[in-house]
């Protein structure tokens, strides 16, 4: 458990830069979107 803990850790960390790094917040909530649509399909399905 300790080891999945660590792995959602470490990609929110990288979220959280790529976040830095998108110029507006319209960008940032459009990739949000997106990304959690993928990451629903690929848990769920």
């Amino acid at each position: 458990m300790k080891k999945v803990c660590g792995f959602a850790l470490f990609w929110m960390a990288i979220g959280m830069f790529v976040m830095m790094l998108l110029p507006s917040l319209v960008w940032g909530v459009i990739v949000t979107i997106v990304l959690l649509v993928a990451g629903y399909r690929l848990f769920c399905c």
